[in-house]
């Protein structure tokens, strides 16, 4: 079965079909920038944009960058803060809407790294932001939001995330550090057994993560940056199976 992804982030929105038995692209993933101001209706357009590109009839299912519940959007960190309130899932068609970081999760557990691991998994995603999707014996626990844990009397993500390097133009090394410095925190929290790492920064995973030293064993997602559109069809699967 195929499915179109579609994983909105704050600087890029990818899609692709998947074939969600085998949790993969069914075709090369088109990538459209994230509409600045990221309003509603210009990224519904893009969303738009992205279905008509696949000629795309079927189930949708879209991430986003925030709290989503029963597709109505309540937080919105790295995109416009009028998407509060929204109902996202109605201004996208009918699409399945879900965290995007809830989504990446999903679809490491299922086909990725996380992939019959029990106990306290957690993945978290460096990009823009730092998105988190907590497990506990492979079920999820919805929309944690952990890049806005406090750190240093700000947000997470601020000193931690891939935007926070590259706008403090940090070393791959220095930038670890503060990761260390965050992961050190959520450790302490959760006592996971396995900490995944997904995002953009997933493929240069050999640059920062050897800079790495704590307790919990960390590893890169098998899925990179696609897990997100892979999870977000997943997501529609399930609800339109």
């Amino acid at each position: 079965m195929e499915v179109l992804g579609i994983d909105i982030g704050g600087s890029g929105i990818k899609g692709a079909p998947v074939d969600v038995t085998a949790g993969k692209l069914a075709q090369e993933r088109l990538r459209i920038p994230t509409p600045q101001p990221s309003k509603p209706e210009p990224v519904a357009e893009v969303v738009r944009q992205i279905v008509e590109h696949f000629h795309w009839s079927g189930p949708v299912g879209v991430t986003f960058p925030g709290v989503v519940r029963d597709g109505v959007v309540y937080t919105a960190a790295n995109v416009h803060h009028s998407w509060i309130g929204v109902d996202a899932s109605d201004l996208f068609g009918g699409a399945s809407v879900v965290n995007d970081a809830d989504a990446a999760g999903i679809a490491e557990m299922t086909f990725g790294e996380g992939r019959d691991r029990r106990g306290t998994v957690l993945m978290l995603t460096f990009g823009t932001g730092i998105g988190s999707a907590l497990f506990t014996d492979g079920v999820l626990v919805p929309n944690t939001e952990l890049g806005h844990l406090e750190l240093r009397g700000k947000d997470a993500e601020l000193r931690a995330s891939d935007k926070a390097r590259e706008d403090n133009e940090l070393s791959w090394d220095k930038w670890a550090g503060r990761v260390e410095e965050y992961l050190r925190h959520v450790e302490m929290l959760f006592s996971p057994s396995l900490i995944l790492v997904g995002g953009g920064v997933s493929k240069k995973a050999h640059k920062w993560l050897p800079h790495i030293h704590i307790d919990t064993p960390i590893v890169p997602a098998a899925l990179q940056n696609e897990a997100g559109i892979i999870g977000a069809a997943q997501l529609a699967a399930s609800r339109t199976g």
